[in-house]
């Protein structure tokens, strides 16, 4: 297996951990995501298909179409943690209050869901950019 398919590999595993994470703190704890969450969702679940499909056909060239998902995600996670941390700051998110209303924490509140969102937005906007290194240098 070539480099681009094992980091494609890699980064659609990490987001369909993420989309079946979002689903069980849903469908299978019972919480309610809250509008932040609601646009984290829309641009992670996409990913697990166009980063799937990319794995397959070994396209390096699908950092053009993934990267603008996951870096606004990962904007949209880190102020969704950011209100988390300060609930002072005015931002409410939408269902059921503030972020802070509903906290489930985890590792000692170090890992929160948006903190869990916001890793895993990064982990596969890194695995784009390096991507597009390596095509970058490919090419010449």
């Amino acid at each position: 297996m070539d480099r681009p398919r094992a980091l494609l590999g890699a980064a659609t595993v990490v987001a369909a951990v993420a989309t079946a994470g979002s689903l069980f703190f849903s469908l299978g704890v019972g919480l309610t995501p809250c509008e932040l969450c609601w646009y984290q969702r829309i641009l992670m679940y996409p990913l697990v298909v166009v980063l799937g499909v990319a794995a397959i056909d070994g396209d390096d060239r699908v950092w053009r179409t993934a990267l603008p998902l996951s870096t606004f995600g990962t904007v949209v996670a880190a102020y969704h943690s950011y209100l988390q941390v300060n609930p002072d700051v005015g931002g409410v998110c939408g269902v059921g209050g503030g972020c802070a209303a509903v906290l489930y924490p985890m590792a000692g509140g170090l890992l929160t869901i948006p903190r869990l969102s916001l890793v895993a937005f990064l982990l596969v906007t890194a695995a784009l950019l390096v991507l597009r290194q390596w095509s970058a240098t490919s090419n010449r």
